[in-house]
Parts: C-alpha cells; structure tokens; sequence
C-alpha cells in the first residue's frame, strides 16, 4: 500500500514542479531579452514642443496692443513722463523746492488716503462686486479680486473706434463697424480697467442677469459703471404753462469780462442780431462797473482783479435754465453761431460739453491718464477720439475752445478753481477728466474782434492794463504745477 501511495504522490508532484521551473525560466528568458534589446534600442529624437503650448507674448507685442497715441496705457500700476523737451511737459516735483518737497508729499498723500476713504456712489462695500442693478462710479478701489464674469457691452464706444477682446492667455483685436457692440470677457477686473482707467470709452456696461439661475452667484449680474443721476430740467419751471421750449428757456449765454468794456459791448450787440430775447449774463471784476441798457442782460461785479475762473464760477452760479453757453467778451456772433444746432447736439446724446469753433479754430486735445501709487501720468495730445455718431460734423474729445455749450448742473459739478487768477483753460477740463463727456462741432462758428489798438487814449489805457493781467507770470505758472501735484495727485504730464 506504501510503495503505491509514494508513487501516487511523485506523480502528483511532478507537473508542479515542472510548471515552475517553466514560469522561472520563462522569467529569465525574459529578462534576458529586454536587457538584450535595451542595449541596442535606437536614440529616438526629443520631440518638438506641441503647437498648442501657451507662451508669453513679447513685450513689444503686448505694447502694440494696448498702446494710443504712443502710450502704453496697460494696467501696470507705475507710469512714467518721457522727458520730450516740448512745451507742455512738466515734473510736477518742480514746482517745490527740494526743502520742502518731504513734507508736502506727506501732506498729499494723507489728503489723497482720506479721499480714497470716500466709498463710490452706491458702490456698498468696497471688497464685494456689484449687485444686480445697481450704480457704480467709474473709479478704481473697489474691484480687489478676480471673478470670473460674462458680460455683455452694449453701445461701446472706444476711441480707437476697436473693440479689444480679453478672454483667458489669447488676445485679439477685432473692429467693429457697428454701433451696438458685443463683447464678452473672461476677467471682470479686466473690464474695469478699461470703463475705470481709460476715460474713453465713456457709455454705458451693462449685464443681463440669467433668467434661469437668479441666485446662482456665478450667474452674470445687472451693472452700470457711472454715476446715479437725478433727474432735473432747469428749463421745465419756465415752461410748465407752454405746449413747447423755446430756445431763451433752454440756453443762457455766460461771460467774463475785465477792463474791456468796449469789446463787451460788441459782442452783446452781435449777440442781439441773432438772439434778440437770450439772457446773457456778465461777470466784471473790473475797476468801474458798466451800465448796460439790455432787460435781457445780468451783470454782476466783483472786486477788481478777483480773477477769470472766480468770474467764471460767479456767472454760471446765476444761470436758471437747462443749457449754458460759455462765450469770451471779445467774440462775435454771425450767422454761423447756431445755437440751436449745439442744443441738437446734447439733446440727442448722452454728451455734458460740445464746443463749436472760433474762426476755424476748435481746439480739440484728448486727455489720457496713467495711475501710478506715486501719483497719476497725464498724457495730452491734440485732435480727437472718433466721430459722434448722428453728427458728421461733430467729433469725441476731451477738450474744446472757449465757446461751449454744457449742460448747467453737470458745468457747476465740475467748477472753476478760483485759486487760478489769469491764464487757464485745460485746467478745467482736467478738472473734469472721467466725469464730463466732451464733445466738438466744426459747423458752429463764432467769429473773433480784431486785436487792433484802440483810437480812443480812455480804452488804450485800460487795454494796456488787461495785457498786463493777461499775461502768464513765472510764479502764476509754478502756482499751477503745485496744484495739479497735490490737488490732482499728478506726478506728470506729457
């Protein structure tokens, strides 16, 4: 019985061992063969970086995408004013002494920090994002964090007449024709930059909240980069009891006047062949008041030599109807200065200056500015940003000669610094700058008096004394380099 179980198990054994010694050597065999072929397994090139791989654009490329006029208006947080050498460029620093530079840089930037501390206009907190709805000034400090967003732009207006799309590491540049444009972008802060920053692209953003996720937090909100208006109508007092406006209920025509009281009364004569029943209202800060026989006329005095833009203050304060018409005493109305067609003008857009020309001049210049911790680049160039859309003959801008119309309560927001006494107008319009939509019409055409000496030895007298005030001092121009350094927190301009 032994000898047959023995062998009954040596049987059993045999095809387990036999299938072991197969599964070693067929591993061996099989190491044997992969050191064989990695000896002799060819180099393979390194392959070539994928098509798709993302890089980063050159410098001069980024440049030529958000460059105008030669400056590189990119959110970057720092500017700098190349040094030109052409009239118009200042360092701002220069006009305090190196003593007193330390402390008046403190001083400004506590003013600056407490002005910050003001929040926006129905902004809410200034860490969150806007609600559905709601108004937002178009100011930077409020937009801390990325957040993905689709928006939808409507009636953009760029200056390069372009609309920019942003969307994730691509950028590309489309133009468009259309008045109404879409765009959408991927970065809300980007957005901003442009509505904030730029000041030229100045209708509205808006959002449409979707209908089918209201309280999903991604879902896109309702929003309005500008300010909240009230609605007013300067003229609707004057005209309650009539079925129409009339153009006397619309416009004032505003002046200021000093030691000239000859060209005064020209050009409110020239002004009575073409409006007879206008009100014009004059501010004189000269030495002798003028008796004027006009029931159409305002005059108001003002101790002498107070200055041009306290006359200025003075004269629009007292204007009751919608429009004001800003004009120098020394102008001439001829039947091209048609009031009616500025009026046209800022009725039918969303404008709060249109200037016309005098003599062919229009003046047109267009304000760009750079933000930087240090204080802001102004960057200012002559002409203007695109054509205003229903007006052949009209432009976008920033700034305008001295002959405008604006609506009254939006020129009073704004003011006239009275601290600058003789030369100035650009001063206002920075002033202005991202708050007042300026606009230019070559076919409204004031004329000018010449600038011939005066016969009478009364009026010669007086004249000689107006060039005196006239003329801009040394101290008057460093007065006014402080005050764009610490007033409009400009650390240049170009």
């Amino acid at each position: 019985m032994c000898p047959n179980s023995c062998r009954c198990l040596w049987i059993l054994k045999m095809p387990v061992l036999l299938l072991v010694l197969g599964v070693v050597l067929f591993m061996f065999r099989s190491v044997y063969l992969y050191t064989q072929s990695s000896n002799h397994k060819p180099r393979l090139p390194h392959p070539a970086p994928a098509a798709g791989m993302l890089k980063l654009l050159p410098e001069e490329h980024v440049r030529s995408l958000f460059a105008y006029d030669g400056i590189w208006l990119f959110p970057k947080n720092q500017c700098k004013c190349e040094a030109s050498g052409h009239q118009g460029s200042y360092n701002f620093e220069d006009a305090y002494g190196q003593s007193d530079l330390p402390a008046v840089k403190v001083r400004r930037q506590a003013e600056f920090e407490h002005f910050q501390r003001s929040p926006p206009a129905d902004a809410g907190d200034t860490g969150s994002y806007p609600g559905p709805g709601r108004f937002h000034m178009p100011q930077s400090g409020w937009a801390r964090e990325p957040w993905p967003l689709s928006l939808r732009v409507r009636t953009l207006c760029s200056a390069m007449g372009e609309a920019t799309t942003v969307r994730g590491p691509r950028t590309t540049k489309k133009k468009k024709k259309e008045r109404n444009s879409s765009l959408r972008w991927s970065h809300k802060d980007t957005l901003l930059y442009f509505f904030q920053k730029l000041h030229v692209c100045f209708q509205h953003a808006l959002t449409s909240a979707d209908p089918t996720a209201p309280d999903d937090p991604r879902a896109p909100r309702m929003m309005q980069v500008r300010t909240a208006r009230l609605p007013e109508d300067r003229a609707l007092t004057s005209t309650l009891s009539c079925s129409e406006r009339k153009l006397r209920d619309l416009v004032t025509i505003a002046t200021k006047t000093f030691l000239r009281p000859h060209k005064l009364m020209t050009m409110v004569r020239s002004i009575r062949e073409y409006y007879p029943d206008l009100t014009v209202i004059v501010a004189d800060d000269s030495k002798e008041p003028l008796k004027i026989n006009d029931s159409h006329v305002e005059y108001y005095t003002m101790p002498y030599g107070k200055g041009w833009f306290a006359g200025r203050n003075l004269a629009i304060s007292q204007v009751t109807t919608k429009y004001v018409l800003w004009v120098d005493d020394d102008f001439l109305f001829n039947d091209k200065t048609k009031i009616e067609v500025l009026v046209d003008v800022l009725e039918k857009t969303e404008l709060d200056v249109v200037g016309g020309s005098v003599l062919g001049n229009v003046f047109q210049f267009k304000l760009f500015l750079e933000h930087s911790e240090n204080g802001d680049c102004l960057h200012r160039r002559s002409g203007s940003f695109r054509p205003l859309d229903g007006f052949p003959s009209c432009v976008v801008t920033s700034g305008v000669v001295n002959f405008f119309l604006a609506h009254t309560e939006r020129l009073q927001r704004v003011g006239f610094d009275p601290r600058l006494q003789r030369v100035a107008h650009s001063e206002f319009f920075i002033d202005g700058l991202g708050s007042l939509l300026v606009g230019s019409c070559s076919n409204v055409i004031v004329g000018h008096q010449p600038r011939s000496p005066v016969a009478d030895p009364e009026l010669a007298a007086l004249e000689k004394s107006y060039n005196v005030y006239r003329t801009n001092t040394k101290a008057q121009i460093q007065f006014k380099l402080a005050l764009h350094y610490f007033k409009n927190h400009l650390q240049c301009a170009t």
